[in-house]
């Protein structure tokens, strides 16, 4: 059993929905970016997605576009990237860490190197934005077979016709986007999204989290009670980019999980 699906089998026992937090390494530079994730877990956070800064990202808002800059301007690399994970590995082998991204970096290192490291350090999944099925044996397949879930978008123009597609070689869990658009921007309404996570989970035994657009722990919570959990990333990341300190950012991390637990 995986770390992923070890965590959502122990939510389930605990009657628990999921909270997934993601922070862009090297945010707003290496080591505050390693503290906050390091700090992650004791803050209630289930899944840490790990994001890998790109020059070029296509589905990310100004927010993380920004976290980006700032991290690639440090001189973060998707070696350090993996690091975080290594330290993280030191003390937690528990929490799942997903990296989520672009194909890139990925490809400029080369599948099979990526994947032997990221395995090593402990990284549990992707979610890579701009590989769609059809690209599957060039990262999908490769990952799966390396022991590495490879999680896949669902958005609200993924129809019935191309659902299945979608969901044919996905693993650990669906993510659907709540909103039409890029990050950090519109807000998810739960009478909008209930419907469209009863529609993907008609189709998968996967659990589906929903993101994009949940700001606030009373959105994380009305989220997670009709999905299995959800995902926050644009309001960390802007608190990260005021300068907030380590401390309170994990608090509010934390209020953000104790929203998403609550549902």
């Amino acid at each position: 059993m995986s770390r992923i699906d070890a965590k959502f089998a122990q939510l389930r026992a605990e009657g628990k929905k999921a909270f997934v937090a993601y922070v862009m390494a090297g945010d707003p530079d290496y080591e505050t970016g390693l503290e906050i994730v390091k700090g992650m877990p004791a803050a209630g956070v289930d899944i840490i997605e790990l994001g890998m800064p790109f020059t070029d990202p296509m589905a990310d808002g100004t927010t993380i576009q920004l976290a980006g800059q700032r991290s690639l301007a440090g001189t973060q690399t998707l070696e350090k990237t993996l690091q975080y994970a290594r330290e993280l590995r030191k003390s937690n082998d528990t929490t799942p860490i997903v990296m989520m991204g672009y194909y890139n970096p990925i490809y400029s290192r080369g599948v099979d190197r990526f994947l032997a490291d990221a395995k090593e350090a402990g990284i549990d999944g992707l979610i890579i934005v701009d590989l769609p099925p059809e690209e599957d044996e060039e990262l999908c397949i490769p990952a799966q077979r390396a022991g590495i879930n490879f999680i896949r978008l669902a958005t609200p123009t993924t129809d019935d016709k191309r659902l299945p597609k979608v969901l044919e070689n996905t693993s650990g869990f669906v993510y659907y986007v709540s909103v039409t658009g890029i990050t950090g921007t519109a807000e998810a309404q739960a009478a909008d999204v209930g419907p469209e996570v009863a529609r993907i989970k008609s189709q998968t035994d996967l659990p589906v989290i929903v993101g994009f657009g949940i700001k606030t722990p009373d959105a994380a919570e009305s989220i997670a009670r009709i999905a299995d959990g959800a995902v926050v990333g644009s309001a960390i990341v802007d608190r990260i980019g005021k300068g907030e300190s380590v401390t309170d950012v994990l608090a509010f991390v934390k209020t953000l999980a104790d929203g998403a637990h609550r549902g």
